[in-house]
């Protein structure tokens, strides 16, 4: 490449002097000779260095050389070097596996007749369920729920929920203050397998005691649950330890009936052992001693029968609880000595398809108030209810589901100040209609016949009240 260009440069030079300098013919001829040796010389040059381009095998670009990464900075607190941010990853973070769900619940209760302006020390028509039920009546938000749950890992869940359609009293007197938040739910559950079937959970929740019990009441038909079942573990919690347990078959039933839209009592195990402190929901242990509960359920698919059998599913079940326990008195504080509280509960639900029939019912010993001894004894206690239902599915209003329901109880409601017995009979029909996805209207009648729970009065109030509750969900 040099050389050719050295020629270039030679010839350029002799043709300059050529025209600058005059010179003889002889001069001149032998300028001419040179030119044209200088010439071939180019020629072959060129010629060369073409044939060396056309051999030459054709070689890719080398790819661009990335840039050097900037210099990390040292921080204002250290000489280390910044942490290099993490390579991003398709598994989601613990927090954005939570999910935050609720629903609230408004109420008004209209008494038609019954018995509301009565003498004192006479029962008035009152339901320990629903405090709106009396001659003031009005609007009610009886209950106002918010639920943070989710998956931390594959091993552990949590589960918190407030309810802030909880009411106190005034300090100053017995005045009611509502909407107050107060814990309900606070648990985590751990799976020890990778097929989660067996969970382990600890912290505040429902004792698997009775199948409405541990029914959620934004699924439950009926307003409320009822006095017998409900009389073992009034507010459904408390605080302990459980451990469940739901085999595959069993599991496979209650997907298939969730499915098809069934309303389920949650999926609390087929099996369940539990302790807990067993004073009650949000309230201090008062004794060294734990309750004991013990539950079992199972579904049984009828599809084998047949003709009207086809796709029904019959769940039957028990749960025994042994506790002791010391029940709130009028004079202050808690009892000085412990009750027996023992109790056995059986359950049978044919689920409504579209025909369905659910009946628990409940027996055992607890403490109540004795109104000849003017105190707290252990004492029988009984009851239960029959329910039936249908299930319209959906229809061109949505989804109808119209019930009736009868339930009879007599024992301790320990949940109230000495134990006040209650005495219960009540029959019930109404409707859910679910009109929109997130919204669901429940009307009913009800014919009460019931004793108020409160030791200073005595007889059975009787009255007809028409009910009505709007839930929406969210």
């Amino acid at each position: 490449m040099k050389s050719f260009r050295a020629t270039l440069a030679t010839t350029a030079v002799i043709v300059c002097a050529l025209a600058a300098t005059p010179a003889s013919a002889q001069t001149v001829q032998e300028l001419q000779s040179q030119i044209d040796e200088l010439k071939a010389q180019v020629k072959a040059l060129t010629e060369a260095r073409a044939a060396t381009a056309a051999a030459a095998p054709v070689s890719t670009p080398p790819p661009p050389v990335a840039a050097p990464p900037p210099p990390q900075l040292a921080s204002s607190d250290s000489d280390a070097p910044l942490p290099v941010a993490a390579a991003p990853s398709d598994e989601p973070a613990w927090y954005e596996r939570l999910q935050l769900r609720g629903y609230t619940q408004m109420r008004y209760n209209g008494v038609l007749s019954g018995d509301g302006a009565v003498p004192d020390g006479v029962s008035r028509l009152r339901s320990v369920h629903d405090a709106s039920i009396n001659d003031d009546g009005g609007f009610l938000l009886r209950r106002v729920r918010m639920v943070l749950q989710g998956d931390v890992t594959d091993h552990v869940s949590l589960y918190l929920q407030h309810d802030f359609g909880t009411a106190v009293n005034n300090q100053s007197s017995t005045e009611r203050r509502e909407n107050y938040g107060q814990l309900r739910d606070a648990y985590v559950d751990i799976f020890p397998g990778s097929d989660r079937r067996l969970r382990l959970r600890f912290g505040q929740s429902k004792v698997p005691f009775g199948w409405e019990n541990l029914q959620s009441s934004s699924n439950r038909v009926p307003l409320d649950r009822s006095d017998p079942i409900n009389s073992g573990v009034p507010g459904e919690r408390d605080l302990g330890v459980v451990a469940y347990y739901t085999p595959d078959r069993v599991q496979a039933i209650w997907d298939r009936l969730e499915a098809n839209g069934q309303k389920l009592f949650g999926n609390y195990g087929a099996f369940g052992l539990a302790l807990y402190n067993g004073q009650g929901t949000n309230r201090t242990e008062r004794n060294d001693s734990l309750m004991k509960v013990a539950m079992a359920t199972w579904p049984f698919a009828l599809d084998g029968l047949g003709g009207v059998f086809e796709g029904q599913v019959l769940e039957l079940g028990g749960s025994i609880l042994l506790n002791r326990v010391r029940p709130e008195i009028r004079a202050g504080g808690v009892s000085a000595v412990d009750y027996d509280d023992n109790r056995v509960a059986l359950h049978a639900i044919l689920y409504p398809q579209p025909f369905g029939i659910q009946a628990e019912w409940t027996s055992g010993r607890g403490p109540q108030f004795d109104s000849d001894l003017q105190a707290i004894r252990e004492k029988a206690l009984g009851g239960g209810y029959v329910q039936l239902m249908f299930d319209a599915g959906e229809t061109r209003a949505g989804r109808l589901i119209p019930y009736g329901r009868w339930q009879r109880y007599r024992g301790g409601w320990k949940a109230a100040l000495d134990a006040p017995r209650l005495e219960t009979n009540e029959l019930e029909f109404g409707v859910e209609w679910q009109f929109l996805d997130a919204l669901e209207l429940t009307l009913a009648y009800a014919k009460m016949k019931r004793r108020e729970a409160d030791t200073r009065r005595q007889g059975q109030a009787e009255g007809d009240v028409i009910r009505t509750q709007l839930q929406w969900n969210y």
